[in-house]
C-alpha cells in the first residue's frame, strides 16, 4: 500500500493589498444606495470571530456515493482506472480527474483525504455515519454536525434558521437528542420563493390567531404531565422565530435573483449551482451550516458517463464557492466540507457500473483551520481494500473531530441525553496533518 502526505503553503485573504468586499461594505454601511442584503452583510462583517477561528460550515453532499476514481482519486490506465483520464492540479505532483478541471486549479486550497474509511455499505446507515461521525444506534439518534456547531456556537442577531438544508434528501440533517429544534430549515431550488413565508391573512387577524394560539396551549397543558410546560415553552420559542423570520429583513439572504449573471453563471446554471450560491450569502449573514445536497451518485450502471455528468456539476459549484468566499472575506471564517457517505468499487461491474465502497472514498476539506495544498493517503492501484489500521487511514468520526477542532469546539465534551445518557460530541481524533495553526 503506498501513501504520501504532500503540503504546501498557501496565500491568505487580508494581505496590505488585499481590498475585501467586507471594507467596501463596511465603509458605505450607512449609504442609501445599498440594498437591504447589502447593508445586512455590512452589518454581519463586524460578526468576524475574535479568536481567530472559523465559525461556519457549508457542507457540499454528494447522495448516493461519488466514485472517487471518476473524481479525486483517477488511476488512468490500471485496471481499476475504467475510461477517466488525469489532469495535473496548481499543487505539484497531484493529478485529479480531468472531470474536475476548475477545482483542479485550487487544489492549493483545500486539504485532500483519499483513505476515508468506514464500516456502512448501505446509503441510510453510511449517510447517517457521515453526518453524525456516529454509526446508527437504535436507542437514539444522534445530532448532525451543523445542529452540534448551532448548539456550540452563539449567532446573535440572527433571526433566519441558522441550520439550513438547501434540496434536502430522504436523510436530512437532524437535531438528534439535541431537539428538533436544531433539525435543519429544509428549503429547494433558491431561485424561487421560499414556501409559507407571506402571510395568507391581515395583520391583524394574523396577529389574533397568535393571541388564540396562547388559549389554546393553555387549556392543553392543564391536568397533563408536569414536564409539558417545558415543550410548551420550547413550542413558543418555535413560533416566536418563525413570526421574527417572516418580518425578517435577512430574508433577502436566500434570494439569489438579485446576484449578477455572470455571478451566477459561475457557479453553474444547474440547482446545485444556486445552492452553493445561496450558501455563500447565507454563512455571510451568520447561519452556522448550510447543507447543499447534489445527487445522481448511485452508479451501479453507466457509472463513468453518470458520474462524469455529476463531477462537472460539483466541479462549477465547488470552485466558485470557494472564489466567493475569498471575494466576501469569509474564507477563513468558514469550512467547507465536500463528500459523500462512501465511495465506488475498484472493480467495474457487468453493467457497466461500480458498487458501494466504505473501503477508502475522497473526502475534502478547506476553509478557515484547514492547512492548504494537502493530500493525505492514496488508494491502491489493485484495488485493495484500506482498513482503518492501515497506515493513513481516516475514520468518519476523525473527520467529525477535526471540524470541532478547527471550530475551537471540544469535542470531548459529554452531552447528556434525554435519558441520562452521556454522549461525546465526537468519539474521533483530529487530523493533524490537514489542521492549520492558529
Amino acid at each position: 500500500m503506498n501513501h504520501f502526505s504532500h503540503m504546501l503553503g498557501s496565500e491568505g485573504c487580508g494581505t496590505a493589498s488585499h481590498f475585501s468586499r467586507r471594507t467596501l461594505l463596511s465603509a458605505g454601511a450607512g449609504l442609501a444606495w445599498l440594498t437591504p442584503l447589502s447593508r445586512l452583510l455590512a452589518a454581519s462583517a463586524e460578526q468576524k470571530s475574535s479568536n481567530g477561528r472559523p465559525k461556519s460550515v457549508i457542507v457540499l453532499w454528494m447522495q448516493g456515493g461519488p466514485s472517487q476514481l471518476e473524481t479525486w482519486d483517477p488511476h488512468p490506465n490500471k485496471k481499476i482506472g475504467g475510461d477517466t483520464k488525469a489532469i495535473d492540479t496548481s499543487v505539484k505532483g497531484l493529478k485529479i480527474a480531468n472531470t474536475m478541471p476548475l477545482s483542479a486549479e485550487l487544489m492549493d486550497q483545500v486539504s485532500l483525504l483519499r483513505c476515508v474509511t468506514s464500516k456502512e455499505g448501505d446509503h441510510e446507515r453510511a449517510t447517517y455515519n457521515m453526518q453524525t461521525g456516529y454509526r446508527p444506534d437504535p436507542t437514539l439518534i444522534h445530532p448532525a454536525i451543523g445542529a452540534v456547531l448551532c448548539h456550540e456556537l452563539s449567532a446573535e442577531g440572527v433571526e433566519i434558521p441558522r441550520h439550513v438544508s438547501i434540496f434536502p434528501e430522504a436523510f436530512s440533517a437532524r437535531g438528534g437528542f439535541l431537539g428538533n429544534q436544531y433539525d435543519a430549515f429544509k428549503m429547494f431550488d433558491p431561485s424561487g420563493p421560499l414556501p409559507d413565508l407571506p402571510k395568507r391573512v391581515s395583520d391583524v387577524r394574523f396577529e389574533a390567531r397568535l393571541k388564540d394560539l396562547d388559549v389554546l396551549e393553555a387549556s392543553f397543558a392543564r391536568g397533563r404531565r408536569s414536564d409539558l410546560e417545558a415543550r410548551k415553552t420550547l413550542h413558543r420559542e418555535m413560533v416566536n422565530r418563525a413570526t421574527t423570520m417572516m418580518t425578517s429583513q435577512q430574508i433577502a439572504a436566500f434570494n439569489i435573483n438579485d446576484v449578477p449573471e455572470e455571478t451566477k453563471q459561475q457557479f453553474g446554471d444547474t440547482p446545485f449551482g444556486r445552492g452553493c450560491l445561496c450558501a455563500t450569502q447565507l454563512i455571510e449573514t451568520g447561519v452556522r451550516c448550510v447543507q447543499v445536497t447534489l445527487g445522481g451518485w448511485d452508479t451501479h450502471a453507466n457509472n463513468h458517463d453518470l458520474q462524469s455528468a455529476r463531477a462537472a456539476t460539483l466541479d462549477a459549484g465547488l470552485s466558485a464557492t470557494i472564489k466567493r468566499l475569498k471575494e466576501q472575506d469569509r474564507f477563513e471564517d468558514t469550512i467547507i466540507l465536500c463528500g459523500g457517505e462512501f465511495g465506488r468499487t475498484p472493480n467495474i461491474n457487468p453493467a457497466a457500473g461500480r458498487d458501494h465502497w466504505p473501503h477508502g472514498f475522497s473526502v475534502v476539506l478547506t476553509g478557515g483551520g484547514i492547512r492548504r495544498g494537502t493530500v493525505l493517503g492514496e488508494t491502491d492501484p489493485d484495488g485493495t481494500k484500506i482498513t482503518p489500521e492501515t497506515k493513513g487511514a481516516v475514520r468518519v468520526e476523525d473527520i467529525h473531530a477535526t471540524i470541532h477542532s478547527a471550530l475551537g469546539i471540544n469535542f470531548h465534551k459529554d452531552y447528556q441525553t434525554p435519558i441520562g445518557r452521556p454522549m461525546a460530541i465526537s468519539q474521533g481524533m483530529p487530523i493533524k496533518q490537514i489542521l492549520a495553526e492558529i
